[in-house]
């Protein structure tokens, strides 16, 4: 028994301490998977089950004031992960770039980064509870909850592994995207009086679809391109790629095309049904026109 249990020990200080980076190993829900996976596990349990039987019997909460400073707070912090992206990438190669292990200022800059990303990923957990505190259970999909629950595990083994180089382009696309998407959800906040000014809803959904195909394209040369980042990742990065776009893509059609399809059946039966109206009504005016001709034809006859 003390074997086996050496054993274990051994498989897990081999996983979680020796692959790690000793620079980010010690940082705040870094070294041990069980914390990211105890929120993890609270979160679904909470917006799967318990969020929508404890708001069942009750009115959705307003949290208009709440979601302004939330959404606020997600822009400013996305709009600063991508600054740092922009800072980070002008020193590196788009083709293929490996991870800066050194200790330098620059490498703790780009460490830092990647695990502000991840810290980002957990609060961002909050976008669902919201959902189901306001009773908005349509948002609370497959591609939602899946999105949410995948994201902080992927941050943590980049922050825990391999925090920089290569993967980081992925997060700085997406924190652009975050820019718009949060935007939106901030304006939208401010409630009906805003509606107006944001058309522009439906292109967020076309925005994330490119940047899976951008983070898809620029993985893709780890394949062929050798620079010491780990080939093994496109693993990962790459079939979740493909499946982030294609529920993307279903959530679109979804929406979007089938309303606009709808939208169209109904304006076409409305201009038929017009059409048909405005025929009987010419039918009804030519009646009405000729019963007045014979009536005018037999007055004159009377009157010969």
């Amino acid at each position: 028994m003390a074997a086996v249990n050496a054993t274990q020990t051994d498989y897990w200080n081999f996983l979680f301490i020796e692959l790690a980076d000793p620079r980010t190993n010690d940082w705040f829900l870094i070294k041990s998977p069980l914390p990211l996976l105890t929120i993890l596990g609270f979160y679904l349990y909470f917006v799967l089950s318990w969020g929508p039987r404890f708001m069942r019997d009750r009115k959705p909460f307003k949290l208009e004031r709440t979601l302004q400073v939330y959404n606020f707070f997600q822009v400013a912090l996305s709009v600063w992960m991508v600054y740092e992206g922009v800072v980070i990438w002008q020193y590196y190669s788009w083709r293929c770039q490996p991870v800066d292990w050194s200790r330098t200022p620059k490498a703790y800059r780009e460490a830092r980064v990647v695990y502000v990303y991840y810290l980002a990923k957990i609060t961002e957990l909050l976008d669902t509870i919201f959902f189901v505190l306001r009773k908005n259970d349509r948002q609370v999909t497959f591609l939602h909850v899946y999105h949410h629950t995948v994201m902080p595990m992927i941050s943590w083994g980049t922050s825990k592994y391999y925090p920089g180089g290569h993967g980081t382009f992925i997060g700085w696309i997406n924190s652009f995207v975050h820019i718009i998407m949060y935007s939106y959800y901030f304006l939208s906040a401010f409630g009906p009086k805003m509606q107006k000014y944001l058309w522009w809803k439906k292109y967020i959904t076309n925005l994330q679809m490119i940047q899976f195909c951008c983070a898809f394209i620029h993985q893709t040369q780890l394949l062929y391109t050798d620079c010491g980042y780990p080939r093994w990742s496109v693993c990962f990065t790459l079939p979740n790629a493909v499946f982030f776009y294609f529920l993307f893509n279903d959530f679109y059609q979804k929406s979007y095309k089938k309303k606009q399809a709808a939208a169209k059946a109904e304006a076409d039966a409305k201009e038929i049904t017009n059409k048909n109206n405005n025929n009987n009504n010419n039918d009804s005016c030519a009646k009405n026109l000729n019963a007045a001709i014979a009536t005018n034809a037999a007055q004159q006859k009377k009157v010969l």
